[in-house]
Parts: structure tokens; C-alpha cells; sequence
């Protein structure tokens, strides 16, 4: 099979196309460099997305704290995550790098404060 997308890797959004059965990748062409060929190579075998949203405060200065994931979650997991997080609920004081949830759903990230409240 062949796929063609588009770079996210670096500035350049190079269009690489891959060609791949399964979860095997056979060839990855039109990358300009390292980069785009390992976003390539993942995006085919185990596509994954950072996820950025927010969670409720209760008591806060605001009635929302924004997050972030501190690693990549695969993406087929990213609606499991929100659910998950949108059931959430912190008190405040909150503070940035603040691990609000730990391991969501197993995937080994944590999901992160990236403000103060």
C-alpha cells in the first residue's frame, strides 16, 4: 500500500509518501530529512498526538485550568483521554508542571498544568 502525507516534523512539511503492508514500512521518499522519515514511519505503525485542553478548578481564581499531555498518546486513545478528563475536577490552588492526572488510561503520560490557579 502507499500513503502519502505531510510533514509535521520541521518547518519544511515535506509530502512523503510511504509505502508499507501492514504494519511493516518498506519505503519512506520525499523526506529532506531524518525527521520526517521517523514521523513517518510512526504515523503508519502507532500514529500519536499530543493532547492540550483544560480541566475544571473548583474554588480557582478561573473556573478552568489549561493541560497539556507531557508525552505524545496514541491517537486512536486521544476521545478515551478527554473523557477522562472532562470527569475531572481539581482544587485549587493549582500550579504549572502540576501532575493532575497520572498515566491517563495507561498510556504513560501524564496530564500536566501549564498555568497557575
Amino acid at each position: 500500500m502507499k500513503k502519502e502525507l505531510t510533514c509535521v516534523a520541521c518547518p519544511l512539511g515535506c509530502q512523503i509518501t510511504v509505502e508499507y503492508e501492514g504494519e511493516e514500512v518498506f519505503s519512506v521518499t520525499g523526506n529532506t530529512c531524518k525527521r520526517g522519515d521517523a514521523y513517518a514511519r510512526t504515523e503508519i505503525v502507532n500514529p500519536t498526538r499530543s493532547l492540550a485542553t483544560t480541566i475544571k478548578v473548583i474554588n480557582g481564581v478561573h473556573p478552568v485550568v489549561p493541560v497539556k499531555s507531557n508525552k505524545p498518546v496514541p491517537k486512536n486513545r486521544i476521545f478515551d483521554c478527554m473523557k477522562v478528563i472532562n470527569e475531572t475536577s481539581v482544587n485549587a490552588p493549582v500550579k504549572i508542571g502540576q501532575v493532575l492526572i497520572s498515566d491517563i488510561l495507561g498510556t504513560g503520560a501524564d496530564i500536566v498544568a501549564t498555568n497557575n490557579d
